[in-house]
């Protein structure tokens, strides 16, 4: 058995051998879903964040690989995320994940790491693997997931036709408040009042989470926008406004692959002291508005939602949500 750490960043030869082992591992454990495309595989692996150091191994000359984040901004330089940790199935029960696990356990432990956290899909071989390693679950979730393509019913008859309906006709938002979208990076003028509405993220659930949440800025908007774009991926977002200048609430979409079918919903935020207006919906059906316009090709939006987060599972179910597969983040106190 033999583990070999990537030079970052890694070749394309090197990101080819990743893709098939994230290929060969989707294709067994979760053949429903799309399969990993080169331009957000190849950019995530290319660019790391701006609060993060990367290290990458691969296994048995491309047998398994690991990817760790280990977080740099000071408030979170005590944890780390496990992005990756696969092993082809013709590959499994050899030992090779247990090594990879030692590889990345080292490395945590030698940059004084006291805690690490994974997403894992439940009901699966990740969730036996995490568990066996000592993770636990804090915080449950789900994936959910739109489809674009299917046939909507009357108008009138259910949610799904008022979703279609909001793709054809302007969006109506509450008296007070005015829609706005911007491709890409948000404009001056602008970061600051968004960056202030993703304070308001502070409240959604976290769980036991051992992550602290940084301070919202312009800077550090643009930054999460730009690592985005630098991977080769699409940011749109669609907010609420109001008169005197503030975000109100708002959503992000992002296409990792531009040309492929599949966008993952980011967050979705309403100031306190703008809920009960129903704008979480609006800027959702306007997202969707947007997305049906420049995204001809796109068939499915992604997204996750905490258990306890009970007002978006609603109105995510009421914009024609449906629950994909359960999944939680998993986390370990070394």
């Amino acid at each position: 058995m033999t583990l070999r750490a990537l030079s970052l960043p890694p070749t394309d030869t090197e990101i080819d051998d990743w893709i098939a082992v994230l290929a060969a591992v989707q294709a067994a454990d979760l053949p429903q879903g799309p399969p990993p495309a080169r331009t957000e595989v190849a950019g995530r692996l290319r660019v790391t964040p701006a609060r993060g150091r990367a290290a990458l191994w691969t296994a048995d000359g491309g047998a398994g690989v690991a990817a760790l984040l280990l977080f740099t901004d000071e408030a979170n330089a005590h944890t780390a995320f496990l992005d990756v940790l696969a092993v082809r199935p013709d590959a499994r029960r050899r030992g090779l994940g247990r090594a990879l696990w030692e590889q990345v356990r080292a490395e945590l432990l030698a940059h004084g790491r006291t805690s690490v956290s994974t997403l894992v899909d439940l009901g699966g071989p990740g969730q036996v693997f995490a568990e066996s390693l000592g993770f636990e679950n804090v915080l449950p979730m789900a994936w959910y997931e739109q489809d674009l393509t299917r046939q909507q019913p009357a108008a009138g008859t259910s949610a799904d036709a008022s979703v279609r309906a909001a793709a054809e006709v302007p969006v109506p938002v509450a008296p007070g408040y005015e829609l706005r979208a911007w491709h890409g990076l948000v404009p001056d003028d602008w970061a600051a009042p968004l960056a202030t509405a993703h304070g308001a993220m502070e409240d959604a659930p976290m769980g036991d989470i051992d992550e602290k949440i940084e301070p919202w800025t312009p800077q550090r908007l643009h930054a999460a926008h730009r690592l985005i774009l630098d991977r080769g991926g699409e940011i749109t977002t669609a907010a609420a406004v109001t008169p005197r200048g503030e975000v109100a609430a708002y959503t992000e979409l992002v296409l990792p692959d531009p040309a492929g079918p599949r966008a993952l919903q980011y967050d979705t935020v309403v100031a306190p002291a703008h809920r009960g207006h129903g704008l979480g919906r609006a800027v959702k059906l306007h997202m969707l508005e947007l997305a049906r316009h420049r995204y001809p090709a796109l068939r499915r939006i992604a997204t996750t939602v905490a258990d306890e987060n009970t007002p978006m599972r609603a109105v995510n179910e009421s914009l024609g949500y449906r629950l994909d597969r359960p999944a939680a983040y998993y986390q370990l106190s070394l």
